[in-house]
C-alpha cells in the first residue's frame, strides 16, 4: 500500500496552549499582542508570538527591548517548552481517532499516517476538514497538507499557503527555509541565488553537498521523495484494536459502556482465533469536543473473559478522581489490546465446571483478587516479590507490580530434606555485630553481641563464600563475604557474615544479615 501522510502544523501553539489552560490570564485583555521570551546568551529574545503580534511585525529571535520599543503594550510570558510539548501530546491523543500511527514533529507539528484510513471520512479532504473543524472548536488554528512522505507533508503545511493539487510543483515553489537547515546554511543558499527549493533541486546534488554540506543534499532528497522513511509513531500499535463510530454523539455513559462490552466481545473473538489472551486492555472514549477519556486495566494472566474485563473496568471507573463526563457526547469508542500473550484451551474438570487451571488451589480466585485490587488501588500499589539474577543476597530479589511479567530468573530450589539456604527475614542494610570471638581468624564465631545482648554460639555451619560482582563495579575492590548459619544456646538461628578476608582487610567487620524461623 502506498503511504500517505497528513501533516498538521499549529503556528500559534504556545499562546493557544496558554489560553486553553489558563484563560484567566487573558480575561479583559482584548487584542493585546502576546509574545513568549527566554534568555539567549545575554539577551532576552522572543521565542513565539500570537497572530496580533505577528501582524505588527514581531517575530521570534527579536530582542525584548526592540519588541517593547515597537509595541509598548506587548504582553510577555516566559517560554515553557515542556508545557508546549505536553500540549502537543494531547493534540496527538485526539488525532488517534483518525489513525493509530501519529508522530510528533516538535515543536509545533503532527504527522498522521492515513494510508487505509481516509475511506472512513469519504476521502483525504474530508478527513482534514474534520480535523481542522475539531481543532477550531477548541480555539486551535491548524494548517494541513498531504504528502507521500512525512517531510513533504510537513513542509507544505508549514510553508505553503494552502493544500496544493500538484504536490511536486508546490514543493519546488517553497522557500529554501523549507529545507530546515541551520541559519548559516539557509543564508548561504539565499546569497547564492537559490531562493526556492526548486532552485536547489535543479543543481547537482554533489555540488550542493560539497558547498553547503551533506545535510543540505539529504534535505533535498527528502523533499524530492527520493529518501523515504516511515514515521516513528509515539505509541506502539496495539495487536488488536476495535472501535465503534457514531453518526450522532451519544450522551449517556451507560450506553458507552454497553458499547465497550460489545467491543470486548469482538476483541475476545479475534484473540480466540489467534489462540491469545489479553493482559493489558485500554479503552478510549472520544468526546465530540476533542477531549479523550482513557481507561486502562491489566490482568496477571492472559484472558478473554468479557465479564471479568467489565468488572475490572467498573472498578477502574469507581476509582477515578473525576467521574466520566460525556460532555457533548461520545462519537467514538475504541478498545485496544495493548499486550496479548498465548492462551491455549484448558481442559475442564471431570465433574464439570470451570477449568482446573482457574480453580486449582484457588489460583484463579487469587489472580482475580489481585487484578481487582491493582485496578482499584493502582498498578504500583499491589506488589509481589520476584527473583533477580544476582548472588548478592540483598540484590537477589526485587519488588514489582503484581500484574507485571515475571522475571526470567527463577528462585533457587532447596534440596529435599535440607534446611533453607536463605533466611525468611533479611535486614537491609545488614546490621553490625560487635564483640565477635572466633578461634581462628577465618573461622566461625563462638560469641557475638547484637542489640546489647551477648549470644553464645552452640552450632554453626559454613562458610558460604560470596565474592563481589567485580564485573559490575570497576572503581574499587569489593570485599568477599563469608556467611555462616549459627544457632545460639537458646535455639535462635542467625545468618551472619564476615565482610572481607584477613588478607583483604586488616580488621574485617561482622554483620547479621537475616533471621531463620
Amino acid at each position: 500500500m502506498e503511504r500517505r501522510y497528513l501533516a498538521l502544523v499549529f503556528p500559534w501553539l504556545p499562546v493557544e496552549r496558554l489560553r486553553a489552560t489558563r484563560p484567566h490570564l487573558f480575561a479583559g485583555r482584548g487584542e493585546t499582542p502576546v509574545a513568549f521570551v527566554e534568555t539567549v546568551g545575554n539577551a532576552v529574545r522572543l521565542t513565539a508570538t500570537d497572530l496580533a503580534a505577528a501582524r505588527i511585525g514581531l517575530e521570534p529571535g527579536l530582542t525584548l527591548a526592540d519588541a517593547r520599543a515597537r509595541v509598548p503594550e506587548l504582553e510577555v510570558f516566559p517560554a515553557d517548552p515542556h508545557a508546549d510539548m505536553d500540549w502537543l501530546e494531547r493534540l496527538a491523543d485526539g488525532c488517534t481517532r483518525y489513525s493509530p500511527t501519529v508522530a510528533l514533529m516538535p515543536p509545533d507539528a503532527l504527522v498522521i499516517d492515513i494510508a487505509g484510513c481516509a475511506h472512513a471520512f469519504d476521502g483525504e479532504r474530508a478527513l482534514a476538514a474534520d480535523a481542522e473543524a475539531r481543532m477550531a472548536r477548541r480555539g486551535i488554528l491548524a494548517r494541513h497538507a498531504f504528502g507521500d512522505t512525512p517531510e513533504i507533508a510537513r513542509a507544505l503545511a508549514r510553508y505553503a499557503g494552502a493544500p496544493a493539487p500538484d504536490e511536486t510543483r508546490a514543493v519546488k515553489r517553497l522557500p529554501v527555509a523549507a529545507l530546515e537547515l541551520d541559519a548559516d546554511a539557509t543564508v548561504a543558499l539565499t546569497r547564492a541565488g537559490l531562493k526556492t527549493v526548486g532552485d536547489v533541486m535543479a543543481r547537482p546534488l554533489a555540488g550542493i553537498a560539497a558547498r553547503f554540506g551533506e545535510e543540505a543534499a539529504t534535505a533535498v532528497r527528502r523533499l524530492a521523495g527520493d529518501h523515504k522513511a516511515p514515521v516513528k509513531p509515539r505509541v506502539r500499535v496495539a495487536p488488536v484494536a476495535v472501535e465503534r463510530r457514531f453518526a450522532e454523539p451519544i450522551a449517556r455513559t451507560e450506553y458507552a459502556l454497553e458499547v465497550l462490552e460489545d467491543l470486548a466481545a469482538d476483541a475476545a473473538a479475534t484473540l480466540a482465533e489467534r489462540q491469545q489472551g489479553g493482559r493489558r486492555w485500554e479503552a478510549r472514549l472520544f468526546r465530540a469536543d476533542g477531549h479523550i477519556q482513557s481507561l486502562r486495566v491489566e490482568t496477571g494472566q492472559p484472558t478473554r473473559d468479557v465479564a471479568l474485563l467489565m468488572r475490572l473496568f467498573a472498578e477502574r471507573i469507581d476509582s477515578l478522581a473525576d467521574p466520566l463526563d460525556p460532555g457533548f457526547g461520545y462519537d467514538l469508542v475504541r478498545l485496544d489490546v495493548a499486550l496479548a500473550e498465548r492462551l491455549d484451551a484448558a481442559q475442564l474438570r471431570l465433574e464439570g465446571g470451570a477449568s482446573a487451571r482457574e480453580t486449582g488451589a484457588g489460583a484463579g480466585q487469587v489472580a482475580q483478587l489481585v487484578d481487582q485490587l491493582s485496578t482499584r488501588l493502582g498498578r504500583g500499589r499491589v506488589r509481589r516479590f520476584g527473583s533477580r539474577d544476582s548472588h548478592i543476597p540483598e540484590q537477589a530479589e526485587l519488588m514489582l507490580p503484581a500484574t507485571a511479567d515475571a522475571p526470567a530468573s527463577a528462585w533457587p530450589a532447596t534440596e529435599d530434606g535440607e534446611p533453607p539456604l536463605r533466611p525468611i527475614y533479611l535486614f537491609d542494610p545488614p546490621q553490625l555485630i560487635e564483640s565477635v570471638m572466633a578461634e581462628v581468624p577465618d573461622g566461625p564465631p563462638h560469641r557475638f553481641r547484637w542489640r546489647r545482648r551477648v549470644h553464645e554460639v552452640a552450632r554453626s555451619e559454613g562458610p558460604e563464600r560470596i565474592a563481589g560482582e567485580w564485573w559490575r563495579r570497576h572503581d574499587a575492590a569489593i570485599p568477599t563475604r563469608d556467611y555462616y548459619r549459627v544457632e545460639d544456646r537458646r535455639g535462635r538461628r542467625f545468618w551472619i557474615f564476615r565482610h572481607g578476608l584477613h588478607d583483604e582487610q586488616a580488621h574485617p567487620r561482622w554483620y547479621l544479615h537475616g533471621l531463620f524461623a
